[in-house]
């Protein structure tokens, strides 16, 4: 079951805390790479002019690697100004990463890749995660990505959950629900991660 999380953290999941993760390089969770099951369902993907929302993106490999097989229209979302110089340290011509809140964003999208975003976030926000995703997507629009199937951790991110939690959390709100254990994880996720694409 998920965990309830105090209203009073010990730790506050604000700008500055994300952003000393990453100048420290304490954000454990970062791969280093983009994640093989996100890389391959856009592999699919033919049209390049969807437009695509990767919101709490942090090092934003997926992004990068999207950006550099011609998808035109990606916008990069998170809180850590670090996470912005990272990235165009790398990527020096991309012009679309936000420094902001999620909750805050406005705009509508055709895919919104999850990836470590979720299991970031304090629980208590997970309602309001799903609401906001609904408003963000298009019409037939796509939530995509991966979520931890594991227990994880209850005073800090990346805080855990299993399948059923997050069917009850998304079914009141979309008709589209494919969640899934997925094969494509990086080895030492193998088993524990689910590949969801949820729509309207």
């Amino acid at each position: 079951m998920l965990h309830k999380v105090e209203k009073k953290m010990k730790i506050n999941l604000n700008a500055e805390y994300w952003n000393n993760r990453y100048i420290e390089k304490t954000h454990r969770w970062d791969i280093g790479y983009p994640a093989p099951a996100i890389t391959n369902y856009f592999d699919k993907i033919e049209d390049k002019e969807v437009r695509i929302l990767i919101p709490g993106c942090g090092s934003a490999y997926e992004g990068e690697y999207l950006f550099n097989k011609g998808f035109k229209n990606i916008t990069l979302l998170d809180l850590a100004e670090e996470t912005k110089n990272s990235f165009l340290n790398r990527v020096p011509n991309f012009e679309n990463f936000h420094i902001g809140g999620f909750f805050e964003y406005k705009g509508k999208f055709d895919y919104i890749i999850e990836q470590t975003f979720f299991c970031a976030l304090n629980p208590n926000l997970r309602n309001e995660y799903v609401l906001k995703m609904k408003e963000l997507l298009k019409e037939k629009g796509k939530l995509v990505g991966l979520m931890f199937h594991d227990e994880l951790y209850k005073e800090h991110p990346p805080f855990g959950g299993f399948k059923e939690d997050y069917l009850k959390l998304f079914r009141p709100h979309f008709s589209s629900i494919n969640m899934e254990i997925t094969q494509d994880s990086i080895k030492e996720r193998l088993g524990r991660e689910l590949f969801i694409e949820i729509g309207h």
